[in-house]
Order: structure tokens, then sequence, then C-alpha cells
């Protein structure tokens, strides 16, 4: 065993020898390839051939010698032009571009060795200079070290499967010769001296090194295609940081060494408390990941999403189901936010008229939006362009097609209102979704638009999927309750004919002309009665309204009142303020339409309570209200539930009572309106045109058409 620093010299010279040659060697079996016309790479057989040259230095002048040194600089920056290369192997530039400025950074602190071997030089027998240059030398050679493990774990760790047994041998090579040389460095600064025997065996790890290279180059490496994944970015960054933390650390605690004294222990502590704060008050950080993000996915990324990722969480979240998962409309603003980094948004679905109202909120309970979030005017601008709105350019002046117009002014009012995406299915708008800003605010590109949009149609889908879906379950449930009234209406049927048959046989076989005449009056009302039930299911619906003419609203309120007068239990009815209002409708149907509104608002009403009836005109319209102090309805169940046929929150109920008034009102060419707020009660509110408006119009309608003719 060699123990004497004679001896590990001698056995160093050897291993630099042994280095050389094998650096030589490999080097001109690939250039003996490229001269066939075989694959082989310049850069690399330029290495080959400058560590050769540093290792004959290093064998004949000394590790130590300035001429070795600058040898090792060469030889430093020709394996960093193999990097180069390697990240370049597919012949695309922007491939190369992400990792440029870091190859071009540890080119340039190792190009500061020369410097340091210049000033060395100059201040050659001084041992203060010598001391002061000699851990700036080694902490450089660290910092190279550490920066070039980095990126050779960057471009294995994101080269694809098919292609990482292209760089296996090239990485674990380069690996090798850095990782070495990141110990023996870290050894010689924190013991002030180069470690001898540690010196003596880098000739034989550069032995290993070409090794690992030719057996890469014997198997023939195919070209691979660099495309690191976000984890590997953020993983890599996360070694270069550590590493220029652990340099900053290394130099500051040799600061602390050359202040001395009680200076030196007051440095300490104030460095150490000041890290401590700085790194318990940014890791936590949202914002600061989120800044991280982005900058990362901006300088290091040809494209800004990860789209693989994108897509498989976008998948989990719209295939999302159970008892705890969110409404499908919940998780159509999720996975738009998502995506943004959004942390909140809404969802708004055209209405009836084709104004958009609000469907679902994701995380945004606090925004005050209105019963009509947009104008039927605004959904078409969306529908027909489908564009992208970004709101901070809009509230900055910027308009691109017109849509600064078509906002409405709440949302250009809420700072917190970011974007605007439209969902559209087949050049049909079914949903505008609208962005809250993330933690981290920036101007959306093109890259964000489409992928917006491409996702945008895909919600499309699932949204125009699920109504159609609605609307099977409703059409078949309306089956099945048509069916049902089928039978009975047949069975009545049957009943008013067999009443009927009873009244004639009475009228002949009856002795007693007393009790005959009271049997047919008694018969006569009950088939009456049948049959005009007969003819109220048969014009069940809106479809069928008969012909409208003018009626006092007024009449008809007094009337429904009158019907429930005599109740001696549950809430009563009052008619507050009744003038006469002429209405354009049918009496039987504005009838029908305020014996459901009122035994609706009876239901809702505890014991004790009223209910009231009024009528008023409001311009060309006549007014009925029916207004009850119950338990009222959340915005939710008015907007989605209350107009929904077979929605009922009353056990047993068919849940069409809300849902026949209002059709039963449209087609009287009314409106019904509501108003609610849970705890305080309801107020439905009928609007039908008077009678005088309607002759009117038709007056005018009919003079247009003669002048026409």
């Amino acid at each position: 065993m060699i123990e004497s620093p004679l001896g590990w010299a001698g056995f160093g010279q050897w291993t630099y020898i042994l280095g050389a040659f094998a650096s030589m060697l490999l080097a001109v079996f690939l250039w003996d390839r490229h001269r066939r016309g075989r694959s082989a790479s310049r850069a690399e057989m330029t290495a080959l051939a400058v560590s050769a040259v540093w290792s004959l230095l290093a064998a004949g002048v000394g590790p130590g010698g300035l001429v070795t040194q600058g040898g090792e600089v060469l030889r430093n920056l020709a394996w960093l032009a193999v990097l180069y290369t390697l990240f370049a192997r597919d012949n695309r530039h922007n491939t190369v571009a992400p990792v440029r400025p870091v190859l071009v950074v540890l080119a340039f602190v190792e190009l500061l060795q020369l410097v340091l071997l210049l000033l060395n030089v100059r201040f050659m027998g001084i041992a203060q200079a010598a001391a002061m240059i000699f851990p700036i030398a080694v902490m450089f050679r660290l910092l190279v070290s550490t920066g070039a493990l980095v990126l050779v774990h960057n471009l294995y760790a994101g080269a694809m499967n098919a292609q990482r047994p292209a760089v296996r041998m090239t990485c674990l090579a380069l690996g090798l010769m850095w990782g070495y040389d990141l110990n023996f460095y870290t050894i010689a600064y924190l013991g002030g001296t180069v470690p001898v025997e540690m010196s003596a065996l880098r000739g034989l790890a550069e032995v290993l090194a070409v090794m690992l290279l030719a057996v890469g180059a014997l198997r023939g490496e195919a070209v691979g295609k660099f495309s690191p994944s976000r984890a590997v970015a953020f993983q890599s960054l996360s070694l270069l940081v550590i590493g220029a933390y652990l340099i900053v650390m290394v130099g500051a605690a040799q600061s602390v060494v050359w202040l001395g004294g009680n200076v030196s222990q007051l440095a300490q502590l104030g460095f150490a408390f000041a890290t401590t704060v700085v790194i318990i008050a940014m890791v936590p950080s949202g914002r600061l990941r989120g800044w991280i993000n982005v900058m990362v996915a901006k300088h290091f990324f040809q494209h800004r999403y990860d789209y693989r990722a994108e897509w498989q969480r976008f998948t989990r979240t719209m295939g999302r189901a159970g008892p705890n998962a969110l409404p499908l409309h919940a998780r159509v603003v999720q996975a738009l936010g998502d995506i943004t980094d959004s942390s909140r948004g809404l969802l708004l679905v055209p209405a009836d008229n084709g104004e958009l109202t609000l469907a679902a909120r994701w995380q945004w309970p606090t925004l005050e939006v209105p019963a009509e979030a947009m104008s039927a005017t605004s959904a078409s601008f969306f529908e027909r362009r489908g564009f992208i709105v970004d709101l901070d350019e809009v509230r900055t002046g910027t308009d691109h097609q017109g849509e600064a117009a078509v906002i409405p002014a709440w949302m250009k009012s809420e700072d917190g209102v970011w974007a605007l995406v439209p969902l559209l299915h087949y050049d049909r708008l079914v949903g505008l979704v609208v962005l809250g800003r993330p933690p981290l605010a920036r101007n959306l590109d093109w890259e964000d638009f489409d992928l917006l949009r491409v996702v945008g149609q895909q919600l499309a889908s699932y949204i125009a999927e699920h109504n159609g879906q609605v609307a099977l379950l409703e059409a078949s449930r309306f089956d099945e309750f048509n069916r049902r009234i089928a039978f009975v209406m047949h069975d009545i049927k049957n009943l008013a004919s067999q009443l009927a048959l009873l009244s004639r046989n009475a009228e002949r076989h009856a002795d007693n002309p007393e009790f005959r005449k009271d049997m047919l009056v008694t018969l006569r009302n009950a088939a009456e009665k049948l049959n005009a039930l007969i003819a109220r299911l048969s014009r069940y619906g809106a479809g069928n309204v008969e012909r409208l003419a003018e009626v006092d609203a007024a009449g008809v309120v007094h009337a429904v009142a009158e019907r429930y007068k005599s109740a001696l239990e549950g809430p009563q009815v009052y008619v507050t303020d009744a003038p006469a209002c002429p209405v354009l409708a049918n009496r039987e149907t504005l009838e029908q339409v305020l014996l459901h509104l009122v035994q609706n608002a009876i239901d809702a009403s505890p014991a004790g309570m009223a209910v009231f009836l009024q009528t008023r005109t409001d311009g060309l319209h006549g007014v009925i209200e029916v207004v009850d102090t119950g338990a009222g309805m959340s915005a939710d169940f008015v907007r989605n539930r209350l107009f929904k046929p077979f929605v009922s929150t009353k056990a047993g109920g068919f849940g069409i009572g809300a849902f026949e008034a209002r059709e039963l009102v449209r087609a009287m060419r009314g409106r019904l309106d509501v108003e609610s707020r849970e705890g305080l009660g309801s107020r439905f509110t009928v609007r039908l045109p008077l009678a005088l408006a309607a002759g009117l119009a038709d007056g005018a309608t009919d003079t247009t058409e003669q002048k026409v003719a």
C-alpha cells in the first residue's frame, strides 16, 4: 500500500497516463468511424482529445501546475460543448433554447478560472493572495460541477423513455466525471488544500468515464430527442437552487472566518437568523410557487402546458362521480379553473329568452350576480364569434372584436373577474364560464386561447349531453304521466257513461216521483262534473288554451279567494287591493293558474299565516300578485328547479303545478315572475296584456297590413 505523498504522486502519474491513453484511443476510434461515414460526434472527439492533453499535462507537469489548470478549463469547456450537442441532437433549435442560458453561465464561470490563474502569476509568492485566490477558484469549480450535474440529470430524465438508451452511457460518464470533481473540490475547500490521494485518483475516474463512453459508442447509440416534463424541470431547478445555496453558505462561512472575533459570532447568528426567516416566509407561499411555475414554464419550455398532464387532470375532474362529487356544472368551471390556476369561477347558461343566467358557482359564493347575468344580445356575440375575453385588456381600453360593448357592467366593475370562455356546441352557445383572477395574474396568450378553446368545446359537449339526458328523462316521465292520465280518463269516461245511462233508466223505472226527481238532479250534476273534469284533462298543458277575451282580473281574484273562505284550518286567503283590471285572457285558464299559485302558497305557509292577492296595472299590462310569508325558496331552486316538471318539494307531489302555471300564462301572451327569499316568503307575479292595449295593438297591426296590401 502506498502511504507517502511521493507514492501517491507516482501512482497519480500512471493513472493520468492511462487516462490520456484511453481518451486518445477512443478519440481515434470515433474519428475513424466518422471517416468511414458512420455516426460519430465531433464534439465528443474534441473533448476526448482535450482530456487526453490535460491528462498528459497532469502526469508531466503535475495536477497543480498552472498549465495543467488551464488545460482543465479547456477540458470542462469541451465537455460542456458535448452537453450542448446532446441537447440539440434532434436538430431542433427550440430544444436547446431552455438550457442555453445555463450553459453560457457555466462556461463564463469556468473562464473566470483563467483570470484567477493570471492573478496567481501576478501575485506569485504572496501567501495572503494565494490564500484568497484558492477558495474562490474552488468555489467556481463547485458551481460548474453542480450546474453540469443538473444538466446531465435533466438530459437523461427529460429524454423520452424509448430514447433514453441513446444517452445513458454518455450521461453516466459525464455524471461520473463531474460527480468526482464535486467531491474532490468539496474536500479541497473544507481542508483548505488539494487532497493528494483524490488528485491521484482523478486519472482513474477519467479511465472509467472513457470506458463508459466506449461502451455507448460500441452499442451504436441512436439519436434521442429531449422532451423534459414539468416535474423534471422543477426537480432540476431545485437542485440548482440547492447547489447555489450551498455555495452561498460556504462563501458566507469563509467570510465570517475572515472577520474573526466577536464580529464573527454576530455574523454567524445574523446570517442563520435571516436565512431561517426567508425560508419560513417564502417556502409556504402559494404566490411564490405560482411565480416559480410561471417563470419555469416561460423560460424552460417551448410550450407552457404539459398537455398530457392537463388532459389527464381534465378527464379525472369531469369523470368524478359519487355522493361527494361536485355537480356537473360546477365541475365544468373547475376543469377550466385548474388549467389557468384560477381558484374560483361561475357558469352562465342560456335561459328561455336567450339571456344568460347563473347556473353554478365554484368556490365563489360572495360574488353578486344579477338575475339576468348577460343579455341575449351579448350572448349572441359570443355565440357568433366564440371569442375568449381577457377582462384586464377590456378594462385598459383594448377592444379586439367589439367585446367591450357587450360585456355587462357588473363584470367590468368586479376586479376579480378575469376571463370569459364561451362553450360552443355545433356553433350553439351552451354556456359561458367566468374565471376568477388567479393568485399570480398574467396576460393570456395564444397558447392559453388555443387550449381554452379546445377544452371549452369538449366541455360544451358534456353540457349538451347532460341537457339531452335531462330532456329524455322529462319526455319519458311525461309519457308515463300521459299514460296514467289516459287510463284515468278512460275510467272516468266509462263512469260518466254509466251514470248517464242510469239517469235515463231512472226516468223510466223509478216509482216514487220525488225520489226520481232528486235522483235525476244528483246524477245529472255528477255527470256534468265528470264531463267537466274530462274536458279539463283533455286541455292539460299550454297548447289548448281557448279563445282569449276581456276578463276582469279583480273578479277572478275574488272568486279564487272565495273558494278558500270556508277553510277552518291552515293559512287564510285575503284580497288586499283589487281595483278593476280588464286583461286579455281566458277566465277558466286564469282561474286555474291562480288556484295553482294560491295552493302552493298555502302549502308553503304555516298555520296562522296569510296569503294575499292583489291586482294593479303597470303600463300596458295588468298585474296579479300572489304573496305569502312562508318558508320561501333559495335563488338556486328558483333558477334551476322551480319550473322543472316533476321536481317537487312536497312528498307525493307531481311537481307540475308551477310548470303548468307558467306555460298557461305564456299561452295567454303573458309572463310569470317570481321573487323569493328563504325564511321571508315568495311573490308570484302574473303579467297579462290589458284588454284595451291588446285591442290597440291588434288595430295597429290591421292598419299596417292594409297599407302593405
